[in-house]
């Protein structure tokens, strides 16, 4: 993919405010707009300018395309901001070199395709108009959390990358802290929605917002599925046989738990209504189940292997009859 310096379309230093990079392209634009230049290379050097003022003048574009022409040619490694793919539109009102005009495949690789408005892109008028006020886009990120937050909701404090522009009008990155409020009664996979702190509004236009994606850390006791928590519950082998009372730990509590006499393979004790909290009638809350398993104990006493020994002698046991 060969590099297009965006700075040197434009004739512009690389440190350029966003009036002088406004400035350059209208300057460029009145050139060479098809609709007015004489020039033979217009629609191409038009569509060049576009394609460079629509990096430039967005602060978080900018600032992502900076730090790919910083690296060394050939180890150039493109990320881009959270939401890239969602595209763009002109706003400046220079016009675009003609209608169903496309990117280069340098522009379409980093940010895809873009969608084209604004004066010019449907029938390349020539005059400007005011910019109009648009949204600044969304954009994604996740958040883990523990399962306890879940059950009781929780605060946490998350740190986002960002760029916009100084006082001066250059781009800076900006790094900021959010408070985030969890509900109670969260599950994976739910987004939890910050607004207008997404990526910021051009023109006056409101800024975007921010989703936030959950995610559950690993927990070696409890693995959950939407709003069901399920855990393993180790029984003795009296237990398992006779059956028993047990006290159980939940996320947030203690509870009895009867276990019936007769244990087999694959069976599950369901605690209706302990898992996570619902959000309302429509929404109840999940269940717990307990998976049932067989602990064995060791026979690593004389007293154990006497129990095991007599075991083996007394109980008319075959664990293989029916292979």
């Amino acid at each position: 993919m060969e590099f297009k310096d965006y700075y040197k379309i434009l004739g512009v230093e690389k440190t350029a405010t966003a009036d002088e990079i406004k400035k350059a392209f209208r300057k460029l634009a009145r050139k060479y707009h098809p609709d007015v230049s004489k020039e033979p290379d217009a629609q191409a050097r038009m569509a060049e300018l576009n394609e460079a003022q629509a990096v430039l003048s967005d602060p978080e574009k900018r600032i992502a395309y900076d730090a790919l022409g910083n690296q060394p040619p050939g180890q150039r490694d493109f990320r881009p901001p959270p939401n890239w793919d969602a595209g763009f539109e002109f706003s400046d009102g220079a016009g675009s070199g003609g209608p169903g005009e496309d990117y280069s495949d340098f522009f379409e690789q980093l940010f895809g395709r873009a969608r084209h408005a604004g004066a010019g892109a449907g029938g390349g008028r020539s005059h400007r108009r005011e910019p109009q006020p648009e949204r600044g886009t969304d954009h994604h990120a996740k958040i883990e959390l523990d399962l306890l937050d879940a059950y009781l909701g929780a605060e946490r404090n998350i740190s986002l990358r960002g760029a916009r522009l100084d006082d001066s009008g250059h781009v800076v990155a900006e790094d900021r802290t959010l408070s985030v409020k969890i509900p109670k009664g969260v599950i994976e996979g739910q987004q939890i929605r910050l607004g207008g702190q997404g990526g910021p509004g051009h023109a006056g236009g409101p800024a975007g917002d921010l989703y936030l994606e959950v995610s559950f850390k690993p927990d070696a006791r409890y693995r959950v599925q939407g709003r069901d928590v399920t855990a393993s519950l180790p029984l003795a082998p009296w237990e398992a046989a006779l059956g028993a009372q047990i006290e159980v730990p939940t996320p947030t509590s203690r509870v009895q738990v009867t276990v019936p006499a007769g244990w087999k393979k694959g069976r599950k004790l369901r605690l209706k209504g302990h898992g996570i909290p619902g959000r309302g009638a429509t929404d109840p809350a999940g269940d717990m189940y307990l998976e049932l398993e067989l602990a064995l104990p060791p026979a690593d006493t004389p007293k154990g292997r006497e129990l095991y020994e007599t075991m083996a002698r007394e109980l008319p046991f075959d664990p293989r009859a029916g292979l």
